[in-house]
């Protein structure tokens, strides 16, 4: 069991779309025990929340992402029409941007890699300089889903898709411990189905109305073994989180962090980011619990 006097933490976000709103939850409980979080590296939505907290920014997206509804999820896709993904992702990062403000990596007080994938290269690349929220939208394009990101002529998708939880970039943070958030933990039976909206379907236009429940039907199913009629989309992102799941076990197996903090699974979905609260508490649970302490804090 790790114990805290102050310690220095590298802290690895994974990949996992809502799921990773547990980041924040993660981030305030190291923080109200005294680790002091000197490196971060991201995967997707770990890339985004790692980011925007290195930025100084995460209370201020915090406050928004708490406010979210289903219906505001649906105005911030912008829909690209391109056979190499249904979203531009534009919309989102002029958001962030507009929350956070214009942020080079290098000048961040708290050093941060966001993780992308390279598919003509298949290789991982970690983007340690340039443009934050360029360095995110690499990170986070979910294939099929948003587009790819061109960085420095090449076309990069999720970092997920190699590494969806990237321990080896703090291999030389010189920090006291490594800290690693799975967002592809074991699945819980015990975790309730998805909480309704709280906006009324008969409140959107025909056209959000299409669209939100092509988001219901891209999103992985949160139980098991029920009969479904499997579309195209679904099936794709249902293989993505298996395939996440798989690789998350091997790259903790070959670079095994301190602390592994576990979020099931099938604790959200993907696109539920109304669920923020819900997230958060969790992440800061299962923080609570994975077995660090601070009861050697001032030894």
């Amino acid at each position: 069991m790790a114990t805290t006097n102050g310690k220095t933490v590298s802290l690895v976000l994974g990949s996992g779309g809502a799921r990773g709103l547990a980041h924040i939850g993660v981030i305030h409980w190291l923080e109200e025990n005294d680790f002091k979080i000197k490196s971060v590296v991201g995967c997707s939505i770990g890339a985004v929340i790692g980011g925007i907290y290195a930025a100084g920014k995460l209370q201020v997206y915090e406050q928004w992402v708490r406010s979210l509804t289903k219906a505001d999820i649906v105005t911030l896709l912008d829909l690209s029409w391109e056979k190499s993904g249904l979203v531009r992702g534009e919309k989102l990062v002029n958001t962030l941007i507009g929350l956070v403000g214009e942020k080079l990596i290098e000048e961040l007080p708290i050093a941060f890699t966001a993780v992308a994938t390279d598919l003509r290269g298949q290789k991982e690349i970690w983007i340690r300089s340039g443009s934050l929220f360029d360095a995110m939208r690499a990170s986070f394009a979910i294939p099929l889903f948003f587009t790819p990101f061109k960085y420095k002529g090449v076309d990069l998708v999720d970092g997920g898709i190699l590494n969806p939880v990237p321990i080896a970039p703090t291999a030389c943070d010189g920090t006291d411990m490594t800290i690693a958030v799975n967002l592809n933990g074991p699945a819980e039976s015990s975790i309730e189905p998805a909480m309704a909206s709280t906006v009324s379907e008969t409140a959107l236009s025909p056209f959000r109305e299409k669209i939100n429940r092509f988001i219901s039907r891209l999103q992985p199913p949160m139980t098991s073994g029920e009969k479904r009629d499997w579309g195209a989309y679904e099936i794709a992102a249902q293989a993505f989180e298996a395939m996440q799941s798989a690789i998350a076990r091997q790259k903790l197996a070959a670079y095994p962090p301190d602390i592994v903090i576990e979020i099931a699974r099938n604790s959200c979905r993907t696109l539920e980011f109304y669920r923020a609260a819900e997230m958060i508490a969790l992440g800061y649970e299962k923080a609570k619990t994975c077995g660090l302490t601070t009861s050697a804090r001032g030894s």
